[in-house]
């Protein structure tokens, strides 16, 4: 053994930071895990992703959404929309189930009324003060229903554009430089247009100021129907092009067949494809009664579209009644409780049908009770009805 002192052992890494920790004397609080600040709607972060994300039969991205919310507290969802006639009602009540989901998350939502695009477009025979007329009647619609509007503000292309109109012409103008015509004429599909009609020159413009309205708005989440995909990609594909990495996430809800055989999507210039807002209960029952609704077969059938898309997110079930001697009432909290039914006999069209016109109704009342009662509201109606559609 050596003579020489002993040397001290160097304190282990735990100790070093304990000691540097201490004061006065006193052993330091023991390191917390940080802790998700309190978000204004009182909502976890995975709920308000769970909230967001259900309205989409698409997300791009999932990833880029969760970071957008967990990174801003409000952030800017928009919808744009043609006042174009009555509104049915994957327009009316799908939108107001949406748009009150993504407010509940935090968000802040802009709808585009877009009456230029629409007169662009040839709706209304291009008559601007019918579309805009149009467009006032489709926010009463909106109030009626139940479309909670206190973060939500309708913004007039006519009017904002000319607020701010170089800040607009200048970036229709460089997504129009930067997209060769056939990238356009892809987006057709947008104005219900297919990529072999015979094109205007203005509705060859429509995609790029469509495109530039996601930028003008400064919106974070573009939440339009799966029609409208192809301009929000244009606008994620801009994004590369002028090196910007905050891309728009594109939460695009599903389309809504017409009631008939073969109706991929609902049409307004054909009242037997959809169920319009203001329809009367008798209105609705016959269409009901006519839709297409082969039985056991789920796939393709309008019906069982309108209870999985409509009905159960608005009542949280759907519920059929039925004598005790045929299998008595049935209540279904699921989609996947109800296509399993129907497929294997247990739930008859009759009884689908007649219970989809009930809570269609349901839903319906306020809204005729809106436009029957509020006499700014019904003159609106009547000129809307007397207006001709033009495709």
């Amino acid at each position: 053994m050596s003579d020489a002192e002993p040397t001290a052992t160097p304190a282990a890494p735990c100790e070093e930071l304990r000691d540097k920790l201490k004061v006065d004397g006193e052993a330091a609080a023991p390191v917390e895990t940080p802790v998700e600040p309190p978000h204004p709607t009182g909502l976890a972060l995975d709920e308000r992703f769970a909230l967001a994300r259900s309205v989409a039969e698409e997300c791009i991205n999932d990833d880029e959404l969760r970071s957008l919310l967990a990174k801003k507290p409000v952030p800017v969802a928009y919808d744009g929309f043609e006042p174009s006639g009555r509104m049915h009602i994957a327009q009316g009540v799908m939108k107001a189930i949406n748009v009150n989901k993504l407010t509940k998350a935090g968000c802040h939502f802009k709808f585009w009324v877009a009456d230029w695009f629409a007169q662009l477009n040839n709706k209304m025979g291009g008559d601007l003060k019918k579309i805009q007329t149009v467009g006032k009647y489709m926010v009463e619609v909106w109030k009626a229903v139940g479309m909670d509007l206190s973060k939500v503000e309708f913004l007039s292309s006519s009017e904002e554009i000319n607020k701010r109109p170089d800040e607009y012409w200048t970036l229709v103008m460089d997504i129009a430089r930067k997209n060769n015509l056939k990238r356009i004429i892809r987006c057709s599909q947008i104005m219900g247009r297919s990529e072999t009609e015979e094109l205007s020159a203005a509705q060859i413009f429509y995609p790029c100021m469509q495109c530039a309205d996601i930028f003008f708005l400064k919106a974070d989440i573009c939440q339009l129907g799966m029609d409208q995909r192809k301009v929000n990609m244009l606008a994620r594909e801009y994004c590369d092009d002028i090196k910007r990495k905050l891309k728009p996430i594109i939460l695009s809800h599903r389309m809504m067949p017409g009631l008939l055989e073969g109706q991929e999507k609902m049409s307004k210039s054909d009242p037997n494809s959809a169920i319009f807002m203001e329809d009367t209960e008798a209105e609705v029952n016959t269409k009901i009664k006519k839709a297409y609704c082969p039985p056991k077969v789920a796939a393709g059938n309008p019906c069982i579209e309108y209870v999985k898309y409509i009905i159960l997110p608005w009542f949280g079930y759907f519920e059929v009644r039925r004598p005790a001697d045929n299998g008595g009432d049935r209540r279904y909290a699921t989609a996947e409780e109800l296509v399993a039914d129907y497929e294997e006999g247990g739930l008859h069209p009759g009884d689908l049908k007649a219970g989809l016109s009930r809570h269609l109704n349901e839903i319906l009342q306020p809204v005729r009770d809106h436009f029957e009662n509020n006499s700014e509201a019904k003159e609106l109606l009547k000129k809307v009805k007397s207006y001709k559609i033009t495709k």
